[in-house]
């Protein structure tokens, strides 16, 4: 009973994380250029996460094989499974920032409680996003597996994706945020975040991509992580008793 609970609380949380998105959604930013910098962003982030995702897809697919060749078919789908999960959470959490934030600043005209409402629910997506696919991912591989150890797959596709999200996010957020400074503020006088910096848009994308996306991954793997190494501890030790865990 409790096996089938917990991937069913997951999905409750997923289904309160579309309910924000489309609180979220629902609210109208009426000043153009507010939405013209929005749409800026949304495409550059979109545009790097394409560009991301699709080499890691090639990393992912190489480590499958291995994996199914000398771990076993579990062990593979479990770390696609991670992998998957992993890239889909920093993916919605940045897909909602980038609509948030004109939002937030839209919202701010009428007072800091309704752009905080906003804020605080495009934040929630994330987090209710990395709990809900942690806990369902992990809940539905238990269920028909039954064995921690083989889990393990699941972490490390986790954490693959997360080591290249949250690295070269940040690589990108800082490259972006360094250029824009040198150029607008050394160069040629212009103070920092003024929107007639091209740069300031490259920045504003890093700040999505390493600080959204990035850290989104890095989220769901930590927490995975901790799940899986409790579950791996305590078979052992029940194994070491003499005793078996499912």
């Amino acid at each position: 009973m409790v096996e089938i609970l917990i991937p069913v609380m997951g999905i409750i949380g997923l289904g309160f994380a579309i309910y924000l998105i489309k609180k979220i959604m629902s609210f109208k930013v009426e000043d153009e250029k507010m939405r013209e910098i929005s749409r800026y962003i949304q495409e550059g982030a979109m545009a790097f996460l394409k560009r991301e995702y699709s080499i890691i897809f090639i990393f992912v697919v190489l480590v499958f094989i291995v994996l199914f060749i000398y771990r076993g078919s579990i062990n593979a789908i479990s770390f696609v499974t991670g992998a998957f999960l992993s890239g889909l959470a920093g993916f919605i959490g940045m897909y909602i920032a980038t609509r948030a934030n004109a939002r937030t600043t839209f919202a701010a005209k009428k007072g800091i409680s309704h752009a905080l409402e906003i804020a605080f629910s495009g934040g929630a997506v994330m987090g209710m996003s990395v709990a809900s696919f942690g806990i369902i991912g992990l809940g539905i591989l238990y269920y028909f597996v039954r064995d921690p150890q083989t889990i393990n797959g699941f972490a490390l596709g986790a954490s693959s994706i997360a080591l290249f999200a949250r690295v070269g996010g940040g690589i990108y957020t800082k490259a972006a945020d360094v250029g824009a400074d040198l150029v607008g503020k050394v160069e040629e006088g212009i103070p920092e975040d003024d929107p007639r910096n091209p740069g300031v848009i490259a920045d504003n994308v890093g700040d999505n991509v390493g600080d959204v996306a990035g850290m989104g991954a890095d989220l769901f793997e930590s927490y995975v992580g901790s799940i899986v190494a409790t579950m791996v501890l305590g078979a052992t030790l029940t194994q070491f008793k003499g005793t078996t865990v499912g």
